[in-house]
């Protein structure tokens, strides 16, 4: 048998369960989204019709959906380079050579990964409750007068980014810590002796050197924050005023709320194509930096 025949034979299982499991779903959608497919629909099949792209135009003369796609946009703004600072400086704090109960702190840090999304939003709630939450009580020590967290459109998105932050910020620590630990100690140690401070070992080692990992990391946490829906979902609702609603929470809405299943496949690719054009869009930058 040719190498690339047997190649061909031993991916067979795998490539038979992605098209079956994600490339025919992703190819209904596809088909769906240029249909009037609803509730009614489902009552019988001579009901569905052919809309072809007008689902899609509708959407785009829909206020709610570009007002969905500035939450996202805000949430992916703020949040994504929020949360791979965060990440980062976490690993360092890990890698440094003075940091002590480094396996305490490694497990501490990535425990909100691995804890239910669900859970921790509830939580999060009423940590953050006008009246009786602990935020709120904390700033009254310091006579600053209770903030409305969740029930006022300046502040519920920003608190939900602060949210998703917590919440995710392990996972880009643990890839971070294993690309720092990559890094060989004699750079450092000829920076040292040329009079190199951290700043400059930093800024002239670390990050060159982490580059691909930056790249890697921005685009997982791209994706990542492009979907959000959970945490809106549980602690707003999509409030105050609409202003968390995300483009996932409309889909969401359109498909399981009001049964606008081909809206919501027209919403749900109009969202991959966003997402495709700024992850293509960051690949473009960073091979124009000599990022690989």
């Amino acid at each position: 048998m040719k190498p690339a025949t047997a190649g061909w034979v031993f991916a067979a299982p795998a490539l038979t369960v992605i098209g079956l499991f994600f490339g025919l779903p992703v190819l209904a959608a596809l088909a769906l989204s240029l249909t009037d497919f609803d509730i009614y629909s489902l009552a019988h099949i001579e009901n569905l019709r052919f809309v072809a792209f007008d689902n899609y135009l509708n959407l785009l003369k829909n206020p709610l959906f570009w007002s969905a796609l500035g939450n996202t946009l805000y949430f992916v703004a703020v949040g994504v380079p929020l949360s791979i600072a965060v990440s980062l400086g976490a690993a360092l704090l890990l890698h440094s050579r003075l940091g002590a109960f480094k396996p305490f702190f490694r497990t501490a840090y990535f425990a909100p990964v691995v804890t239910t999304v669900v859970a921790v939003a509830v939580i999060w709630r009423y940590l953050f409750h006008t009246r009786y939450g602990l935020v709120n009580w904390g700033l009254s020590w310091v006579g600053i007068d209770p903030v409305d967290w969740l029930g006022d459109p300046r502040w519920a998105m920003p608190t939900i980014i602060l949210f998703a932050v917590w919440k995710n910020f392990g996972y880009n620590m643990i890839i971070f810590l294993a690309g720092l630990q990559a890094i060989p100690e004699d750079l450092y140690e000829a920076a040292r002796i040329d009079g190199a401070g951290q700043g400059r070992q930093f800024r002239y080692i670390t990050l060159p050197i982490l580059g691909p990992v930056l790249l890697m990391v921005g685009i997982l946490t791209l994706a990542g924050y492009f979907q959000l829906f959970a945490e809106p979902y549980v602690i707003t609702q999509g409030g105050p005023l609409q202003s968390t609603v995300s483009v996932l929470y409309l889909m969401y809405e359109e498909g399981f709320k009001w049964w606008n299943l081909g809206n919501a496949s027209a919403v749900a690719f109009l969202l991959f194509v966003l997402m495709t054009a700024v992850t293509s869009g960051l690949m473009w930058f960073a091979r124009r930096k000599g990022v690989e």
